[in-house]
């Protein structure tokens, strides 16, 4: 997936401004690929250029000012059917949390277990973003979601609220289990800390002499 892509299927559910569009951007599907605004505006005005959105400019404020509305074209429509179509490419990791796990034996006296359960925090709370956006799916209360629905037949709501509501599901089984790894990781730090013990995990320190030569 691109930054044109989630963009194009934003649109899909009809015009917006830019503004808007960032907006809707963030709460919809920003949350399964993050973009800054500053890519967003130049990738619509590349999408215009190239015939995939039109334009026109719409009123804003009370000063005669307008913003500019962009909306899909024939070509902008079949460019997002041909984005389905195409195999997913899938890309080689780049990991830093599994990358420093793997010699953590470098790490000073309790650096280990705070970067772990700065890890957990981090996926407990994108795990709880994910189940309140899934309830907004399953209650058809999110508002980008809503807009989209009244395009469609009660049918065709029906499976677009359940394709939104797998790909959430999706990123919250990949939150549960980066908290269980990182669980995992503490429990380790506890067990290579305390021998035969177990209770919380309070600043281990698992560095040993450095050898001579390391993978």
């Amino acid at each position: 997936m691109t930054l044109r892509s989630a963009l194009l299927a934003l649109l899909s559910s009809g015009p917006l401004t830019g503004y808007d569009l960032v907006k809707q951007f963030s709460s919809s599907v920003g949350h399964v690929w993050h973009a800054p605004d500053s890519q967003i505006y130049p990738e619509l005005r590349r999408m215009h250029a190239e015939g995939l959105l039109s334009s026109r400019p719409v009123p804003w404020g009370t000063r005669g000012a307008t913003k500019t509305e962009y909306a899909l074209t024939p070509a902008g429509e079949a460019a997002l059917i041909e984005w389905q179509n195409q195999p997913l490419t899938y890309v080689r990791d780049r990991d830093p949390a599994r990358l420093r796990a793997a010699y953590f034996e470098w790490a000073p006296s309790g650096v280990a277990a705070a970067q772990l359960r700065a890890h957990i925090a981090h996926y407990d709370e994108q795990r709880l973003q994910t189940l309140h956006m899934i309830q907004a799916l399953e209650q058809r209360t999110h508002p980008t979601l809503a807009r989209r629905l009244t395009l469609y037949s009660e049918e065709e709501r029906e499976h677009i609220v359940r394709f939104k509501v797998f790909a959430y599901e999706g990123q919250l089984a990949h939150a549960e289990q980066e908290i269980a790894w990182a669980k995992r990781g503490l429990q380790i730090l506890e067990d290579m800390e305390n021998p035969g013990k177990s209770g919380p995990v309070d600043e281990p320190s698992i560095r040993p002499s450095p050898p001579a030569t390391r993978p």
